[in-house]
């Protein structure tokens, strides 16, 4: 999405607010992913976010199944040192 001007701006975050309404979450920054359950379901989404689309917004969409997202693996690269360090005996509960 264009943010080089304040409207471009806040279009861009009108559609990131429509995206997290309709259930999609954010696996990183710009990446948004959602499940749906078959075809009909797929189509509709595609719809949506072409009707929720700023007009000079560029989106892509890719199509996973379930096997492929569960099997996608999260490279993580080594902390910065002003990165606090977690205290492997702490416990933490919720």
């Amino acid at each position: 999405m264009p943010v080089t001007t304040k409207a471009k701006r806040q279009a861009a975050n009108q559609f990131r607010h429509f995206l997290q309404q309709d259930g999609y979450e954010m696996l990183q920054l710009s990446v948004y992913s959602r499940i749906v359950r078959g075809r009909d379901m797929l189509q509709k989404h595609y719809t949506r976010l072409q009707a929720h689309l700023p007009s000079e917004g560029n989106v892509r969409c890719l199509e996973v199944t379930e096997k492929q997202f569960v099997s996608m693996k999260m490279l993580i690269g080594n902390p910065s040192p002003r990165e606090k360090k977690v205290n492997s005996e702490q416990l933490l509960l919720f």
